[in-house]
């Protein structure tokens, strides 16, 4: 019985990268973490033990740091990783389909009395700018987007007139902690109009509406959010949406003697809802 390969791709995980622009007594920093997975004719390595056309992974991870080298300013993750997606498809004919991941890392400048300094910062959140690449022969796809972005709001939330049946014991809620860990993911029509500034209105545009939106449910204002970056930014085909529910729960003060007039909350990170969606014009 012959036995086929179906799919299969291999590559370098978390591959860690800081480069530092310098003009002058001015630096920036640019901290990136980056998933390279590679698909072709590896038939050969999987059947036979055959590596002749393994380029090894451990040169995948040189490559990196190789091309990061090349420019002294920093680029684009966008840019930086099609550049990546390129090298393997022009250099690995074997390859047929070469997909980046690449995170940015917060970093915020220290300030003082003086104002912003030139070469010193402090780590920010955890919240990361992130991109994929997926490059074939003939297409070429990049979404861009955030992740662990954290926000919460304490009011202009709720969730109430849901399905009851035997099972349900959640109380219905007009006034409620609304808290998630926001991933957002958007299609540029054109790869090259994304851009820091870009990156920065898409997440502003994101915020306000979570901020201001009166909430009925984390659906109701994920569909606000993508509806609105979707009016204000023509370039943009779709976006998804991947909104953990992060809990905080009332305390039950009466066991004490006391009223919980909505302001002790204990946060309760598993189990959580999830909810997703994608959207289009």
């Amino acid at each position: 019985m012959a036995i086929r390969i179906l799919q299969d791709n291999y590559g370098k995980s978390k591959v860690r990268l800081l480069k530092v622009e310098r003009n002058g007594d001015h630096h920036s920093i640019q901290n990136l973490t980056l998933d390279i997975a590679l698909e072709g004719d590896f038939d050969a390595i999987h059947k036979e033990g055959d590596n002749s056309l393994c380029l090894p992974t451990d040169t995948m991870k040189n490559t990196v740091h190789a091309l990061a080298n090349m420019t002294e300013k920093i680029e684009q993750i966008e840019i930086f990783g099609q550049r990546l997606a390129t090298h393997f498809l022009d250099n690995c004919p074997q390859v047929s389909r070469a997909r980046i991941g690449i995170k940015q890392h917060a970093w915020k400048r220290m300030k003082f009395d003086a104002g912003e300094h030139d070469h010193s910062f402090i780590k920010g959140s955890d919240e990361k700018r992130i991109t994929m690449i997926d490059a074939r022969r003939d297409r070429l796809t990049i979404e861009s987007g955030v992740e662990d972005l954290i926000v919460m709001k304490t009011t202009k939330s709720g969730f109430a007139g849901f399905l009851k049946d035997e099972y349900t014991t959640l109380p219905e809620a007009i006034e409620r902690v609304f808290s998630t860990t926001l991933k957002a993911v958007w299609r540029y029509k054109d790869f090259e109009t994304a851009s820091d500034e870009a990156f920065a209105a898409i997440r502003e545009k994101m915020l306000s509406v979570f901020a201001e939106h009166d909430s009925l449910s984390v659906q109701h204002t994920l569909y606000a959010m993508g509806e609105a970056v979707l009016e204000a930014f023509n370039d943009i085909d779709e976006i998804a949406f991947s909104l953990p529910n992060i809990h905080y729960l009332p305390v039950d003060m009466k066991k004490l003697g006391l009223e919980n007039d909505n302001r002790i909350f204990i946060p309760t990170n598993e189990p959580h809802g999830l909810i997703e969606a994608r959207l289009t014009r």
